[in-house]
């Protein structure tokens, strides 16, 4: 028995020696014990068997036999049947192993401490060499860093993201103030609208500088893409401020720009510096987050 369980009985017995009532004992144990006290069903429930007798304070045993299911050699068995294959339900482990439902479960979570999780959905699964060309790119980075502390206030990064032309209201948008007695409101099921627009953003760390929405029908590629940044530059040198203009530093996480690309030869004799993004990544944050759903209402 727990030895915390152990002394708030005797506790209690104390308490009924001395004549207290049963709030009166919970109370005092709430105050010795504070979150570890006893619950006050089982407080009432010793105070009544002391005060109507009882005299031992331990556990009175139990009618039945103790379970033999749970041995070192089924639970091996159940480890080497999860290893096998993580996605099998108690009840397939239960029927493979012949043991109760309720054994399989105390097996996996009491002796080998497992709980079943869902996969986290990333972007994409980054091959070898993504991976490489991220470390690289993410130390070159560090190291302009380094050498310019100010080097990320100088920065423009863009992507694009589909615009709908409408988005169904969440469930937390929809909360409302009722009373007690109000009915429940209730909105019909929507679906996402069909109707939507390629939004091309650029942004540094003051905010958007320069956005456009793809014309219906335009395919983006490279020879798009070289007028969206000729618009950009102009952008650029029109509303950025002068510190922004003597470094000119571009990041694109735009798969359509290349380091032999129209677009990065156009920036290049601009004497802007390119710094490509690596591949997406389960820890990056796409860049939508920043200006969407703000977006559509501002």
């Amino acid at each position: 028995m727990d030895r915390q369980k152990f002394e708030q009985r005797c506790a209690i017995k104390f308490c009924v020696k001395l004549g207290e009532s049963t709030t009166v004992t919970y109370e005092k144990l709430q105050r010795a014990y504070g979150e570890h006290s006893l619950p006050r069903v089982q407080v009432f429930r010793w105070h009544k068997s002391f005060s109507e007798g009882r005299a031992q304070v331990e556990n009175e045993p139990r009618a039945g036999r103790p379970s033999t299911s749970k041995t070192d050699d089924n639970v091996e068995r159940a480890r080497s049947l999860v290893r096998s294959d993580r996605r099998l339900t108690l009840r397939m482990i239960s029927s493979q192993l012949n043991l109760n439902w309720f054994t399989i479960h105390q097996i996996l979570t009491q002796d080998l401490d497992m709980r079943k999780v869902c996969a986290k959905m990333v972007p994409k699964n980054l091959t070898t060499e993504q991976k490489a060309n991220w470390r690289d790119v993410c130390l070159d980075l560090l190291d302009h860093l380094e050498r310019e502390p100010e080097f990320f206030s100088h920065v423009i990064t863009g992507d694009e993201s589909w615009i709908l032309e409408y988005d169904p209201e969440t469930k937390h948008q929809s909360w409302e103030w009722h009373t007690a007695n109000s009915p429940l409101p209730k909105k019909a099921r929507m679906s996402k609208s069909k109707i939507k627009s390629m939004l091309i953003c650029f942004f540094d760390s003051q905010g958007i500088v320069h956005k456009e929405f793809v014309p219906p029908g335009q395919t983006v590629n490279q020879t798009f893409y070289q007028e969206v940044l000729e618009r950009l530059s102009k952008r650029v040198a029109r509303v950025c401020d002068q510190a922004l203009h003597a470094h000119g530093c571009c990041t694109t996480t735009t798969p359509h720009v290349t380091r032999q690309s129209p677009s990065m030869n156009l920036w290049q004799k601009k004497a802007f510096l390119w710094f490509l993004s690596p591949p997406i990544h389960r820890i990056s944050v796409p860049v939508t987050s920043f200006y969407f759903p703000g977006s559509k209402t501002t």
